[in-house]
């Protein structure tokens, strides 16, 4: 005789309501993983989704062949559950790499992978190096009259900012605009307005640099992606090549500004942590940025897969159709994974298995080492120009960027202190 199923079924498992302010996304982690490594979500507009929450069932969902990125097998879009007007659309509804399976996502990969390379990375970092040195020249102009300098909005922003438009030949006088754009698209508080209006314009941005560099090609992506389709125009159509370059520019500096947010932030929650790494070398800061991706990742949630027929994870059967979350801020902290003092921000952390902040399996980020290269240059030039820096604000009770997505804080106010010599 068979004994009875334990596993528990759909509407056992349990529920969370995402809280769409980002208030306190790794309470919220916390929960997530507390409630059990399958669990139910509520997104904004009342959308139901699943959320695996540990290390493990991440890393075999972004490898299982029997789920899809392609957001159009999401049963609630076919439904028109997900409105046009839902603040999360803007990170669903998008025709790129980051959303095609199998043959078309290497497909669309490959002119990414054969421009975005290592090497021209590198060649980046004098370039980095002086645009840092620059804006923290500046940073005693931006002094407050309490004396305190919004870090984020003076350093962690433009320096990101200034890397992804210059490396995609975005004119000066369109990074503003691109910037509204990105930060609408990944904030969740959105009005149903806002989200219509960024979703018109988003289109408008990208078809008029793509013209511009189509009139004008520079040393710039944007104009070797269009040359790529020039020689093979079946590489990317009209809507693939806009589709591309959006996701290289959204996430080409929106992580980053979180990662050097987060992680000024918890080297002056962590003094001590801090003396260890001042007056090291690369490869002490670049621990630095590794312990942060783990301990704060910048992207909190992601809506990952959407099974192509129904799978099962921890016992728990998934119906096809339905959206599976990827919880980073939840299995950064898996202790499981990273050990029973995972909430502890160290530095002399012993290595462990990898980190899952930029992704795993074939949809793995891009762009990790941009986001590192400008992070630990960004992380030493400060501390070593500005030694006693310090929060002019409690840190633990700067207000968060209201998103599901992006996990940091919209405010990070600092005093400089005497700069050295």
């Amino acid at each position: 005789m068979t004994a009875p199923s334990t596993a528990p079924s759909a509407d056992e498992t349990p529920v969370i309501t995402l809280d769409p302010t980002g208030a306190d996304h790794m309470g919220e982690a916390a929960r997530l993983r507390a409630a059990g490594p399958v669990v139910r979500v509520v997104l904004p507009g009342g959308l139901r989704a699943w959320a695996v929450t540990t290390h493990d069932l991440v890393g075999r969902l972004v490898r299982d062949e029997r789920v899809s990125k392609d957001w159009r097998e999401w049963t609630a879009v076919k439904t028109g559950e997900l409105a046009d007007d839902n603040p999360i659309v803007g990170m669903i509804k998008v025709t790129n790499m980051v959303t095609a399976d199998g043959a078309a996502h290497h497909r669309l990969r490959r002119p990414v992978t054969r421009t975005f390379t290592s090497r021209r990375v590198q060649t980046l970092a004098p370039s980095i190096a002086a645009t840092t040195a620059e804006l923290l020249d500046a940073l005693p102009g931006h002094a407050g009259p309490d004396g305190a300098v919004d870090l984020r909005a003076h350093l962690s922003v433009p320096l990101p900012m200034r890397v992804i438009c210059e490396l995609l030949g975005v004119p000066g006088g369109q990074r503003a605009r691109l910037r509204h754009l990105v930060d609408t698209i990944f904030r969740t508080d959105t009005t149903p307005e806002q989200v219509v209006a960024v979703q018109a314009d988003i289109p408008r941005f990208l078809g008029e640099l793509i013209e511009l560099r189509t009139r004008e090609p520079g040393d710039d992506l944007t104009s070797a992606l269009i040359a790529t389709r020039a020689q093979d125009p079946e590489s990317l159509s009209d809507e693939e090549l806009a589709g591309t370059l959006w996701v290289l520019l959204t996430a080409g500096h929106e992580t980053t500004i979180g990662l050097i947010t987060n992680a000024v932030r918890a080297l002056l929650t962590h003094p001590d942590q801090l003396a260890t790494v001042l007056g090291g070398g690369e490869d002490a800061w670049s621990g630095v940025v590794e312990e942060v991706l783990r301990w704060d990742p910048p992207i909190g949630n992601f809506l990952a897969r959407y099974p192509l027929e129904d799978v099962e994870y921890a016992g728990v059967t998934i119906p096809a159709g339905d959206a599976i979350m990827a919880p980073y801020t939840a299995v950064a902290r898996d202790p499981e994974q990273h050990g029973p003092d995972a909430d502890l921000f160290d530095l002399a952390r012993e290595p462990r298995a990898k980190h899952l902040a930029f992704g795993d399996g074939p949809h793995v980020c891009l762009g990790p080492h941009l986001a590192r290269l400008e992070t630990r240059i960004a992380l030493q030039a400060l501390f070593e120009r500005y030694p006693r820096l310090e929060p002019a604000a409690d840190p633990a009770a700067l207000p968060p960027v209201a998103s599901l997505f992006t996990n940091s804080v919209s405010t990070l106010p600092v005093r400089l202190g005497p700069a050295a010599s």
